[in-house]
């Protein structure tokens, strides 16, 4: 498998970039590794990076993105936060892996049985972590709309439609990443990772007719 080059990255498209990410999960899931020397790939990736992806999802040690895609070293920016939600500081990350250095796709990729999502379910309150979650309300609000005691299917639709707002917010508070999906530069999408089987599922809602 090659490391990502400035050529490479060049002449892929959004619609490239998303193809990679489901054939490379479609690998992880199946147990089939490709080859690489991660070695060379320290020393070739040592000279300049040109991820091809950027992908913002949940910090849970079961989801890591770039063994879920089956990606090296310099193939992607991972973007970790609890819950995968948006600040500014996120913004300005997936701004400058797009706009600067040339990312096709951002995912933002929530995952089943999320802690930070059933925590904000549950109206869990403990230090900063509070904060944090308050950003995931607006999602459990708009599922769970009599305030009653939430099943693990509510919650599982409140993952996704986290993972839907959070897209929302991306395009509406970034200008940048926003001109840059209706240029076709760079696509937007969603996505759930399954803790239960390693597969993803892209949300295909979450893409923005141009």
């Amino acid at each position: 498998m090659r490391t990502q080059t400035k050529q490479i990255q060049d002449n892929l498209t959004p619609k490239d970039a998303h193809r990679i990410l489901v054939e490379g999960n479609n690998r992880f899931a199946q147990n089939v590794k490709a080859q690489r020397n991660l070695q060379d790939q320290v020393f070739e990736t040592s000279k300049g990076q040109y991820p091809f992806a950027t992908i913002l999802s949940c910090i849970d040690s079961r989801v890591p993105a770039e063994l879920v895609f089956d990606q090296g070293i310099g193939d992607v920016f991972s973007v970790r936060i609890a819950g995968n939600i948006v600040n500014k500081d996120i913004l300005g990350s997936m701004e400058y892996a797009c706009k600067v250095a040339g990312s096709k796709i951002i995912v933002v990729m929530g995952h089943t049985k999320c802690g930070a999502v059933t925590a904000a379910c549950n109206h869990v309150e403990l230090g900063n972590i509070t904060f944090l979650l308050d950003k995931i309300q607006p999602a459990v609000k708009a599922i769970n709309t009599n305030n009653s005691e939430m099943n693990e299917e509510a919650i599982e639709k409140v993952a996704t439609l986290n993972v839907k707002k959070s897209i929302e917010i991306i395009r509406k508070e970034s200008q940048i990443l926003s001109e840059m999906e209706k240029e076709g530069e760079i696509e937007i999408v969603g996505a759930i990772y399954s803790v239960e089987n390693g597969q993803v599922t892209f949300l295909e809602a979450t893409k923005k007719t141009l």
